[in-house]
Order: structure tokens, then C-alpha cells, then sequence
């Protein structure tokens, strides 16, 4: 059993940055994939950035819409992910979830866990 706790969201004005961070339990975290995915209001879930790390290397993954403004990390010491949102804009405003992928499967993952999810709100 896996959870993942999210913290770091919040308020924040158009072109400022925040730090998502996602706290997981369990002993082999290196060996996930992680994923950040967003729900904005009265809208669907959708996929916002992923990492896997492996002996082959490290692998990100961005949405065309965050590409160049987020970062995903992740911190194996601490068994924490990371987002980080630089130049935040109106329509990031959603509430964000991490997920993680135990069982080693290929991009785009298959998920078996996620977060409760902590609200991002955007001001213009």
C-alpha cells in the first residue's frame, strides 16, 4: 500500500511560481513512476507532467501546456515528488493530484495510486 500526500498549493498571481510537492510511503519510491495531473473547474482530468527513473536513466514527460514553465522532480532521499510552476497563468487554476505507478509499466503509466489533491488557484 501506497499514499501520497500532496501540499504546497495556494493562491498566487499570474506569472508567480509555486512548488508542488508529494510526499509517498513505501520503500522502493526510486523505482516508481510519478505523475502530476490537474482538474481544473467543471472540467475533466487531465495528464500535466510524469518522471520514471531507471539504471537507463531519467525520463519527463510535459503536457504541450505547461512545457517550458513546470518542472518535474523527484527527491529519493526524502521519497518526495516535486512540480514546480513557474509563470503560472489563469488557466492552470485546477486542483493538482500526484500519482504513482508501482508495477513498473511503460509511458504513459498505468497509475495505482493517487493523491487527495491540493487546490492551485491562478489570479489574473
Amino acid at each position: 500500500q501506497v499514499q501520497l500526500v500532496e501540499s504546497g498549493g495556494g493562491l498566487v498571481q499570474a506569472g508567480g511560481s509555486l512548488r508542488l510537492s508529494c510526499a509517498a510511503s513505501g520503500r522502493t519510491f526510486s523505482s516508481y513512476a510519478m505523475g502530476w495531473f490537474r482538474q481544473p473547474p467543471g472540467k475533466e482530468r487531465e495528464f500535466v507532467a510524469a518522471i520514471s527513473r531507471s539504471w537507463r536513466g531519467t525520463n519527463r514527460y510535459y503536457s504541450d501546456s505547461v512545457k517550458g514553465r513546470f518542472t518535474i522532480s523527484t527527491d529519493n532521499a526524502k521519497n518526495t515528488a516535486y512540480l514546480q510552476m513557474n509563470s503560472l497563468k489563469p488557466e492552470d487554476t485546477a486542483v493538482y493530484y500526484c500519482a504513482a505507478d508501482t508495477t513498473n509499466t511503460a509511458y504513459p503509466y498505468e497509475y495505482d495510486y493517487w493523491g487527495q489533491g491540493t487546490q492551485v488557484t491562478v489570479s489574473s
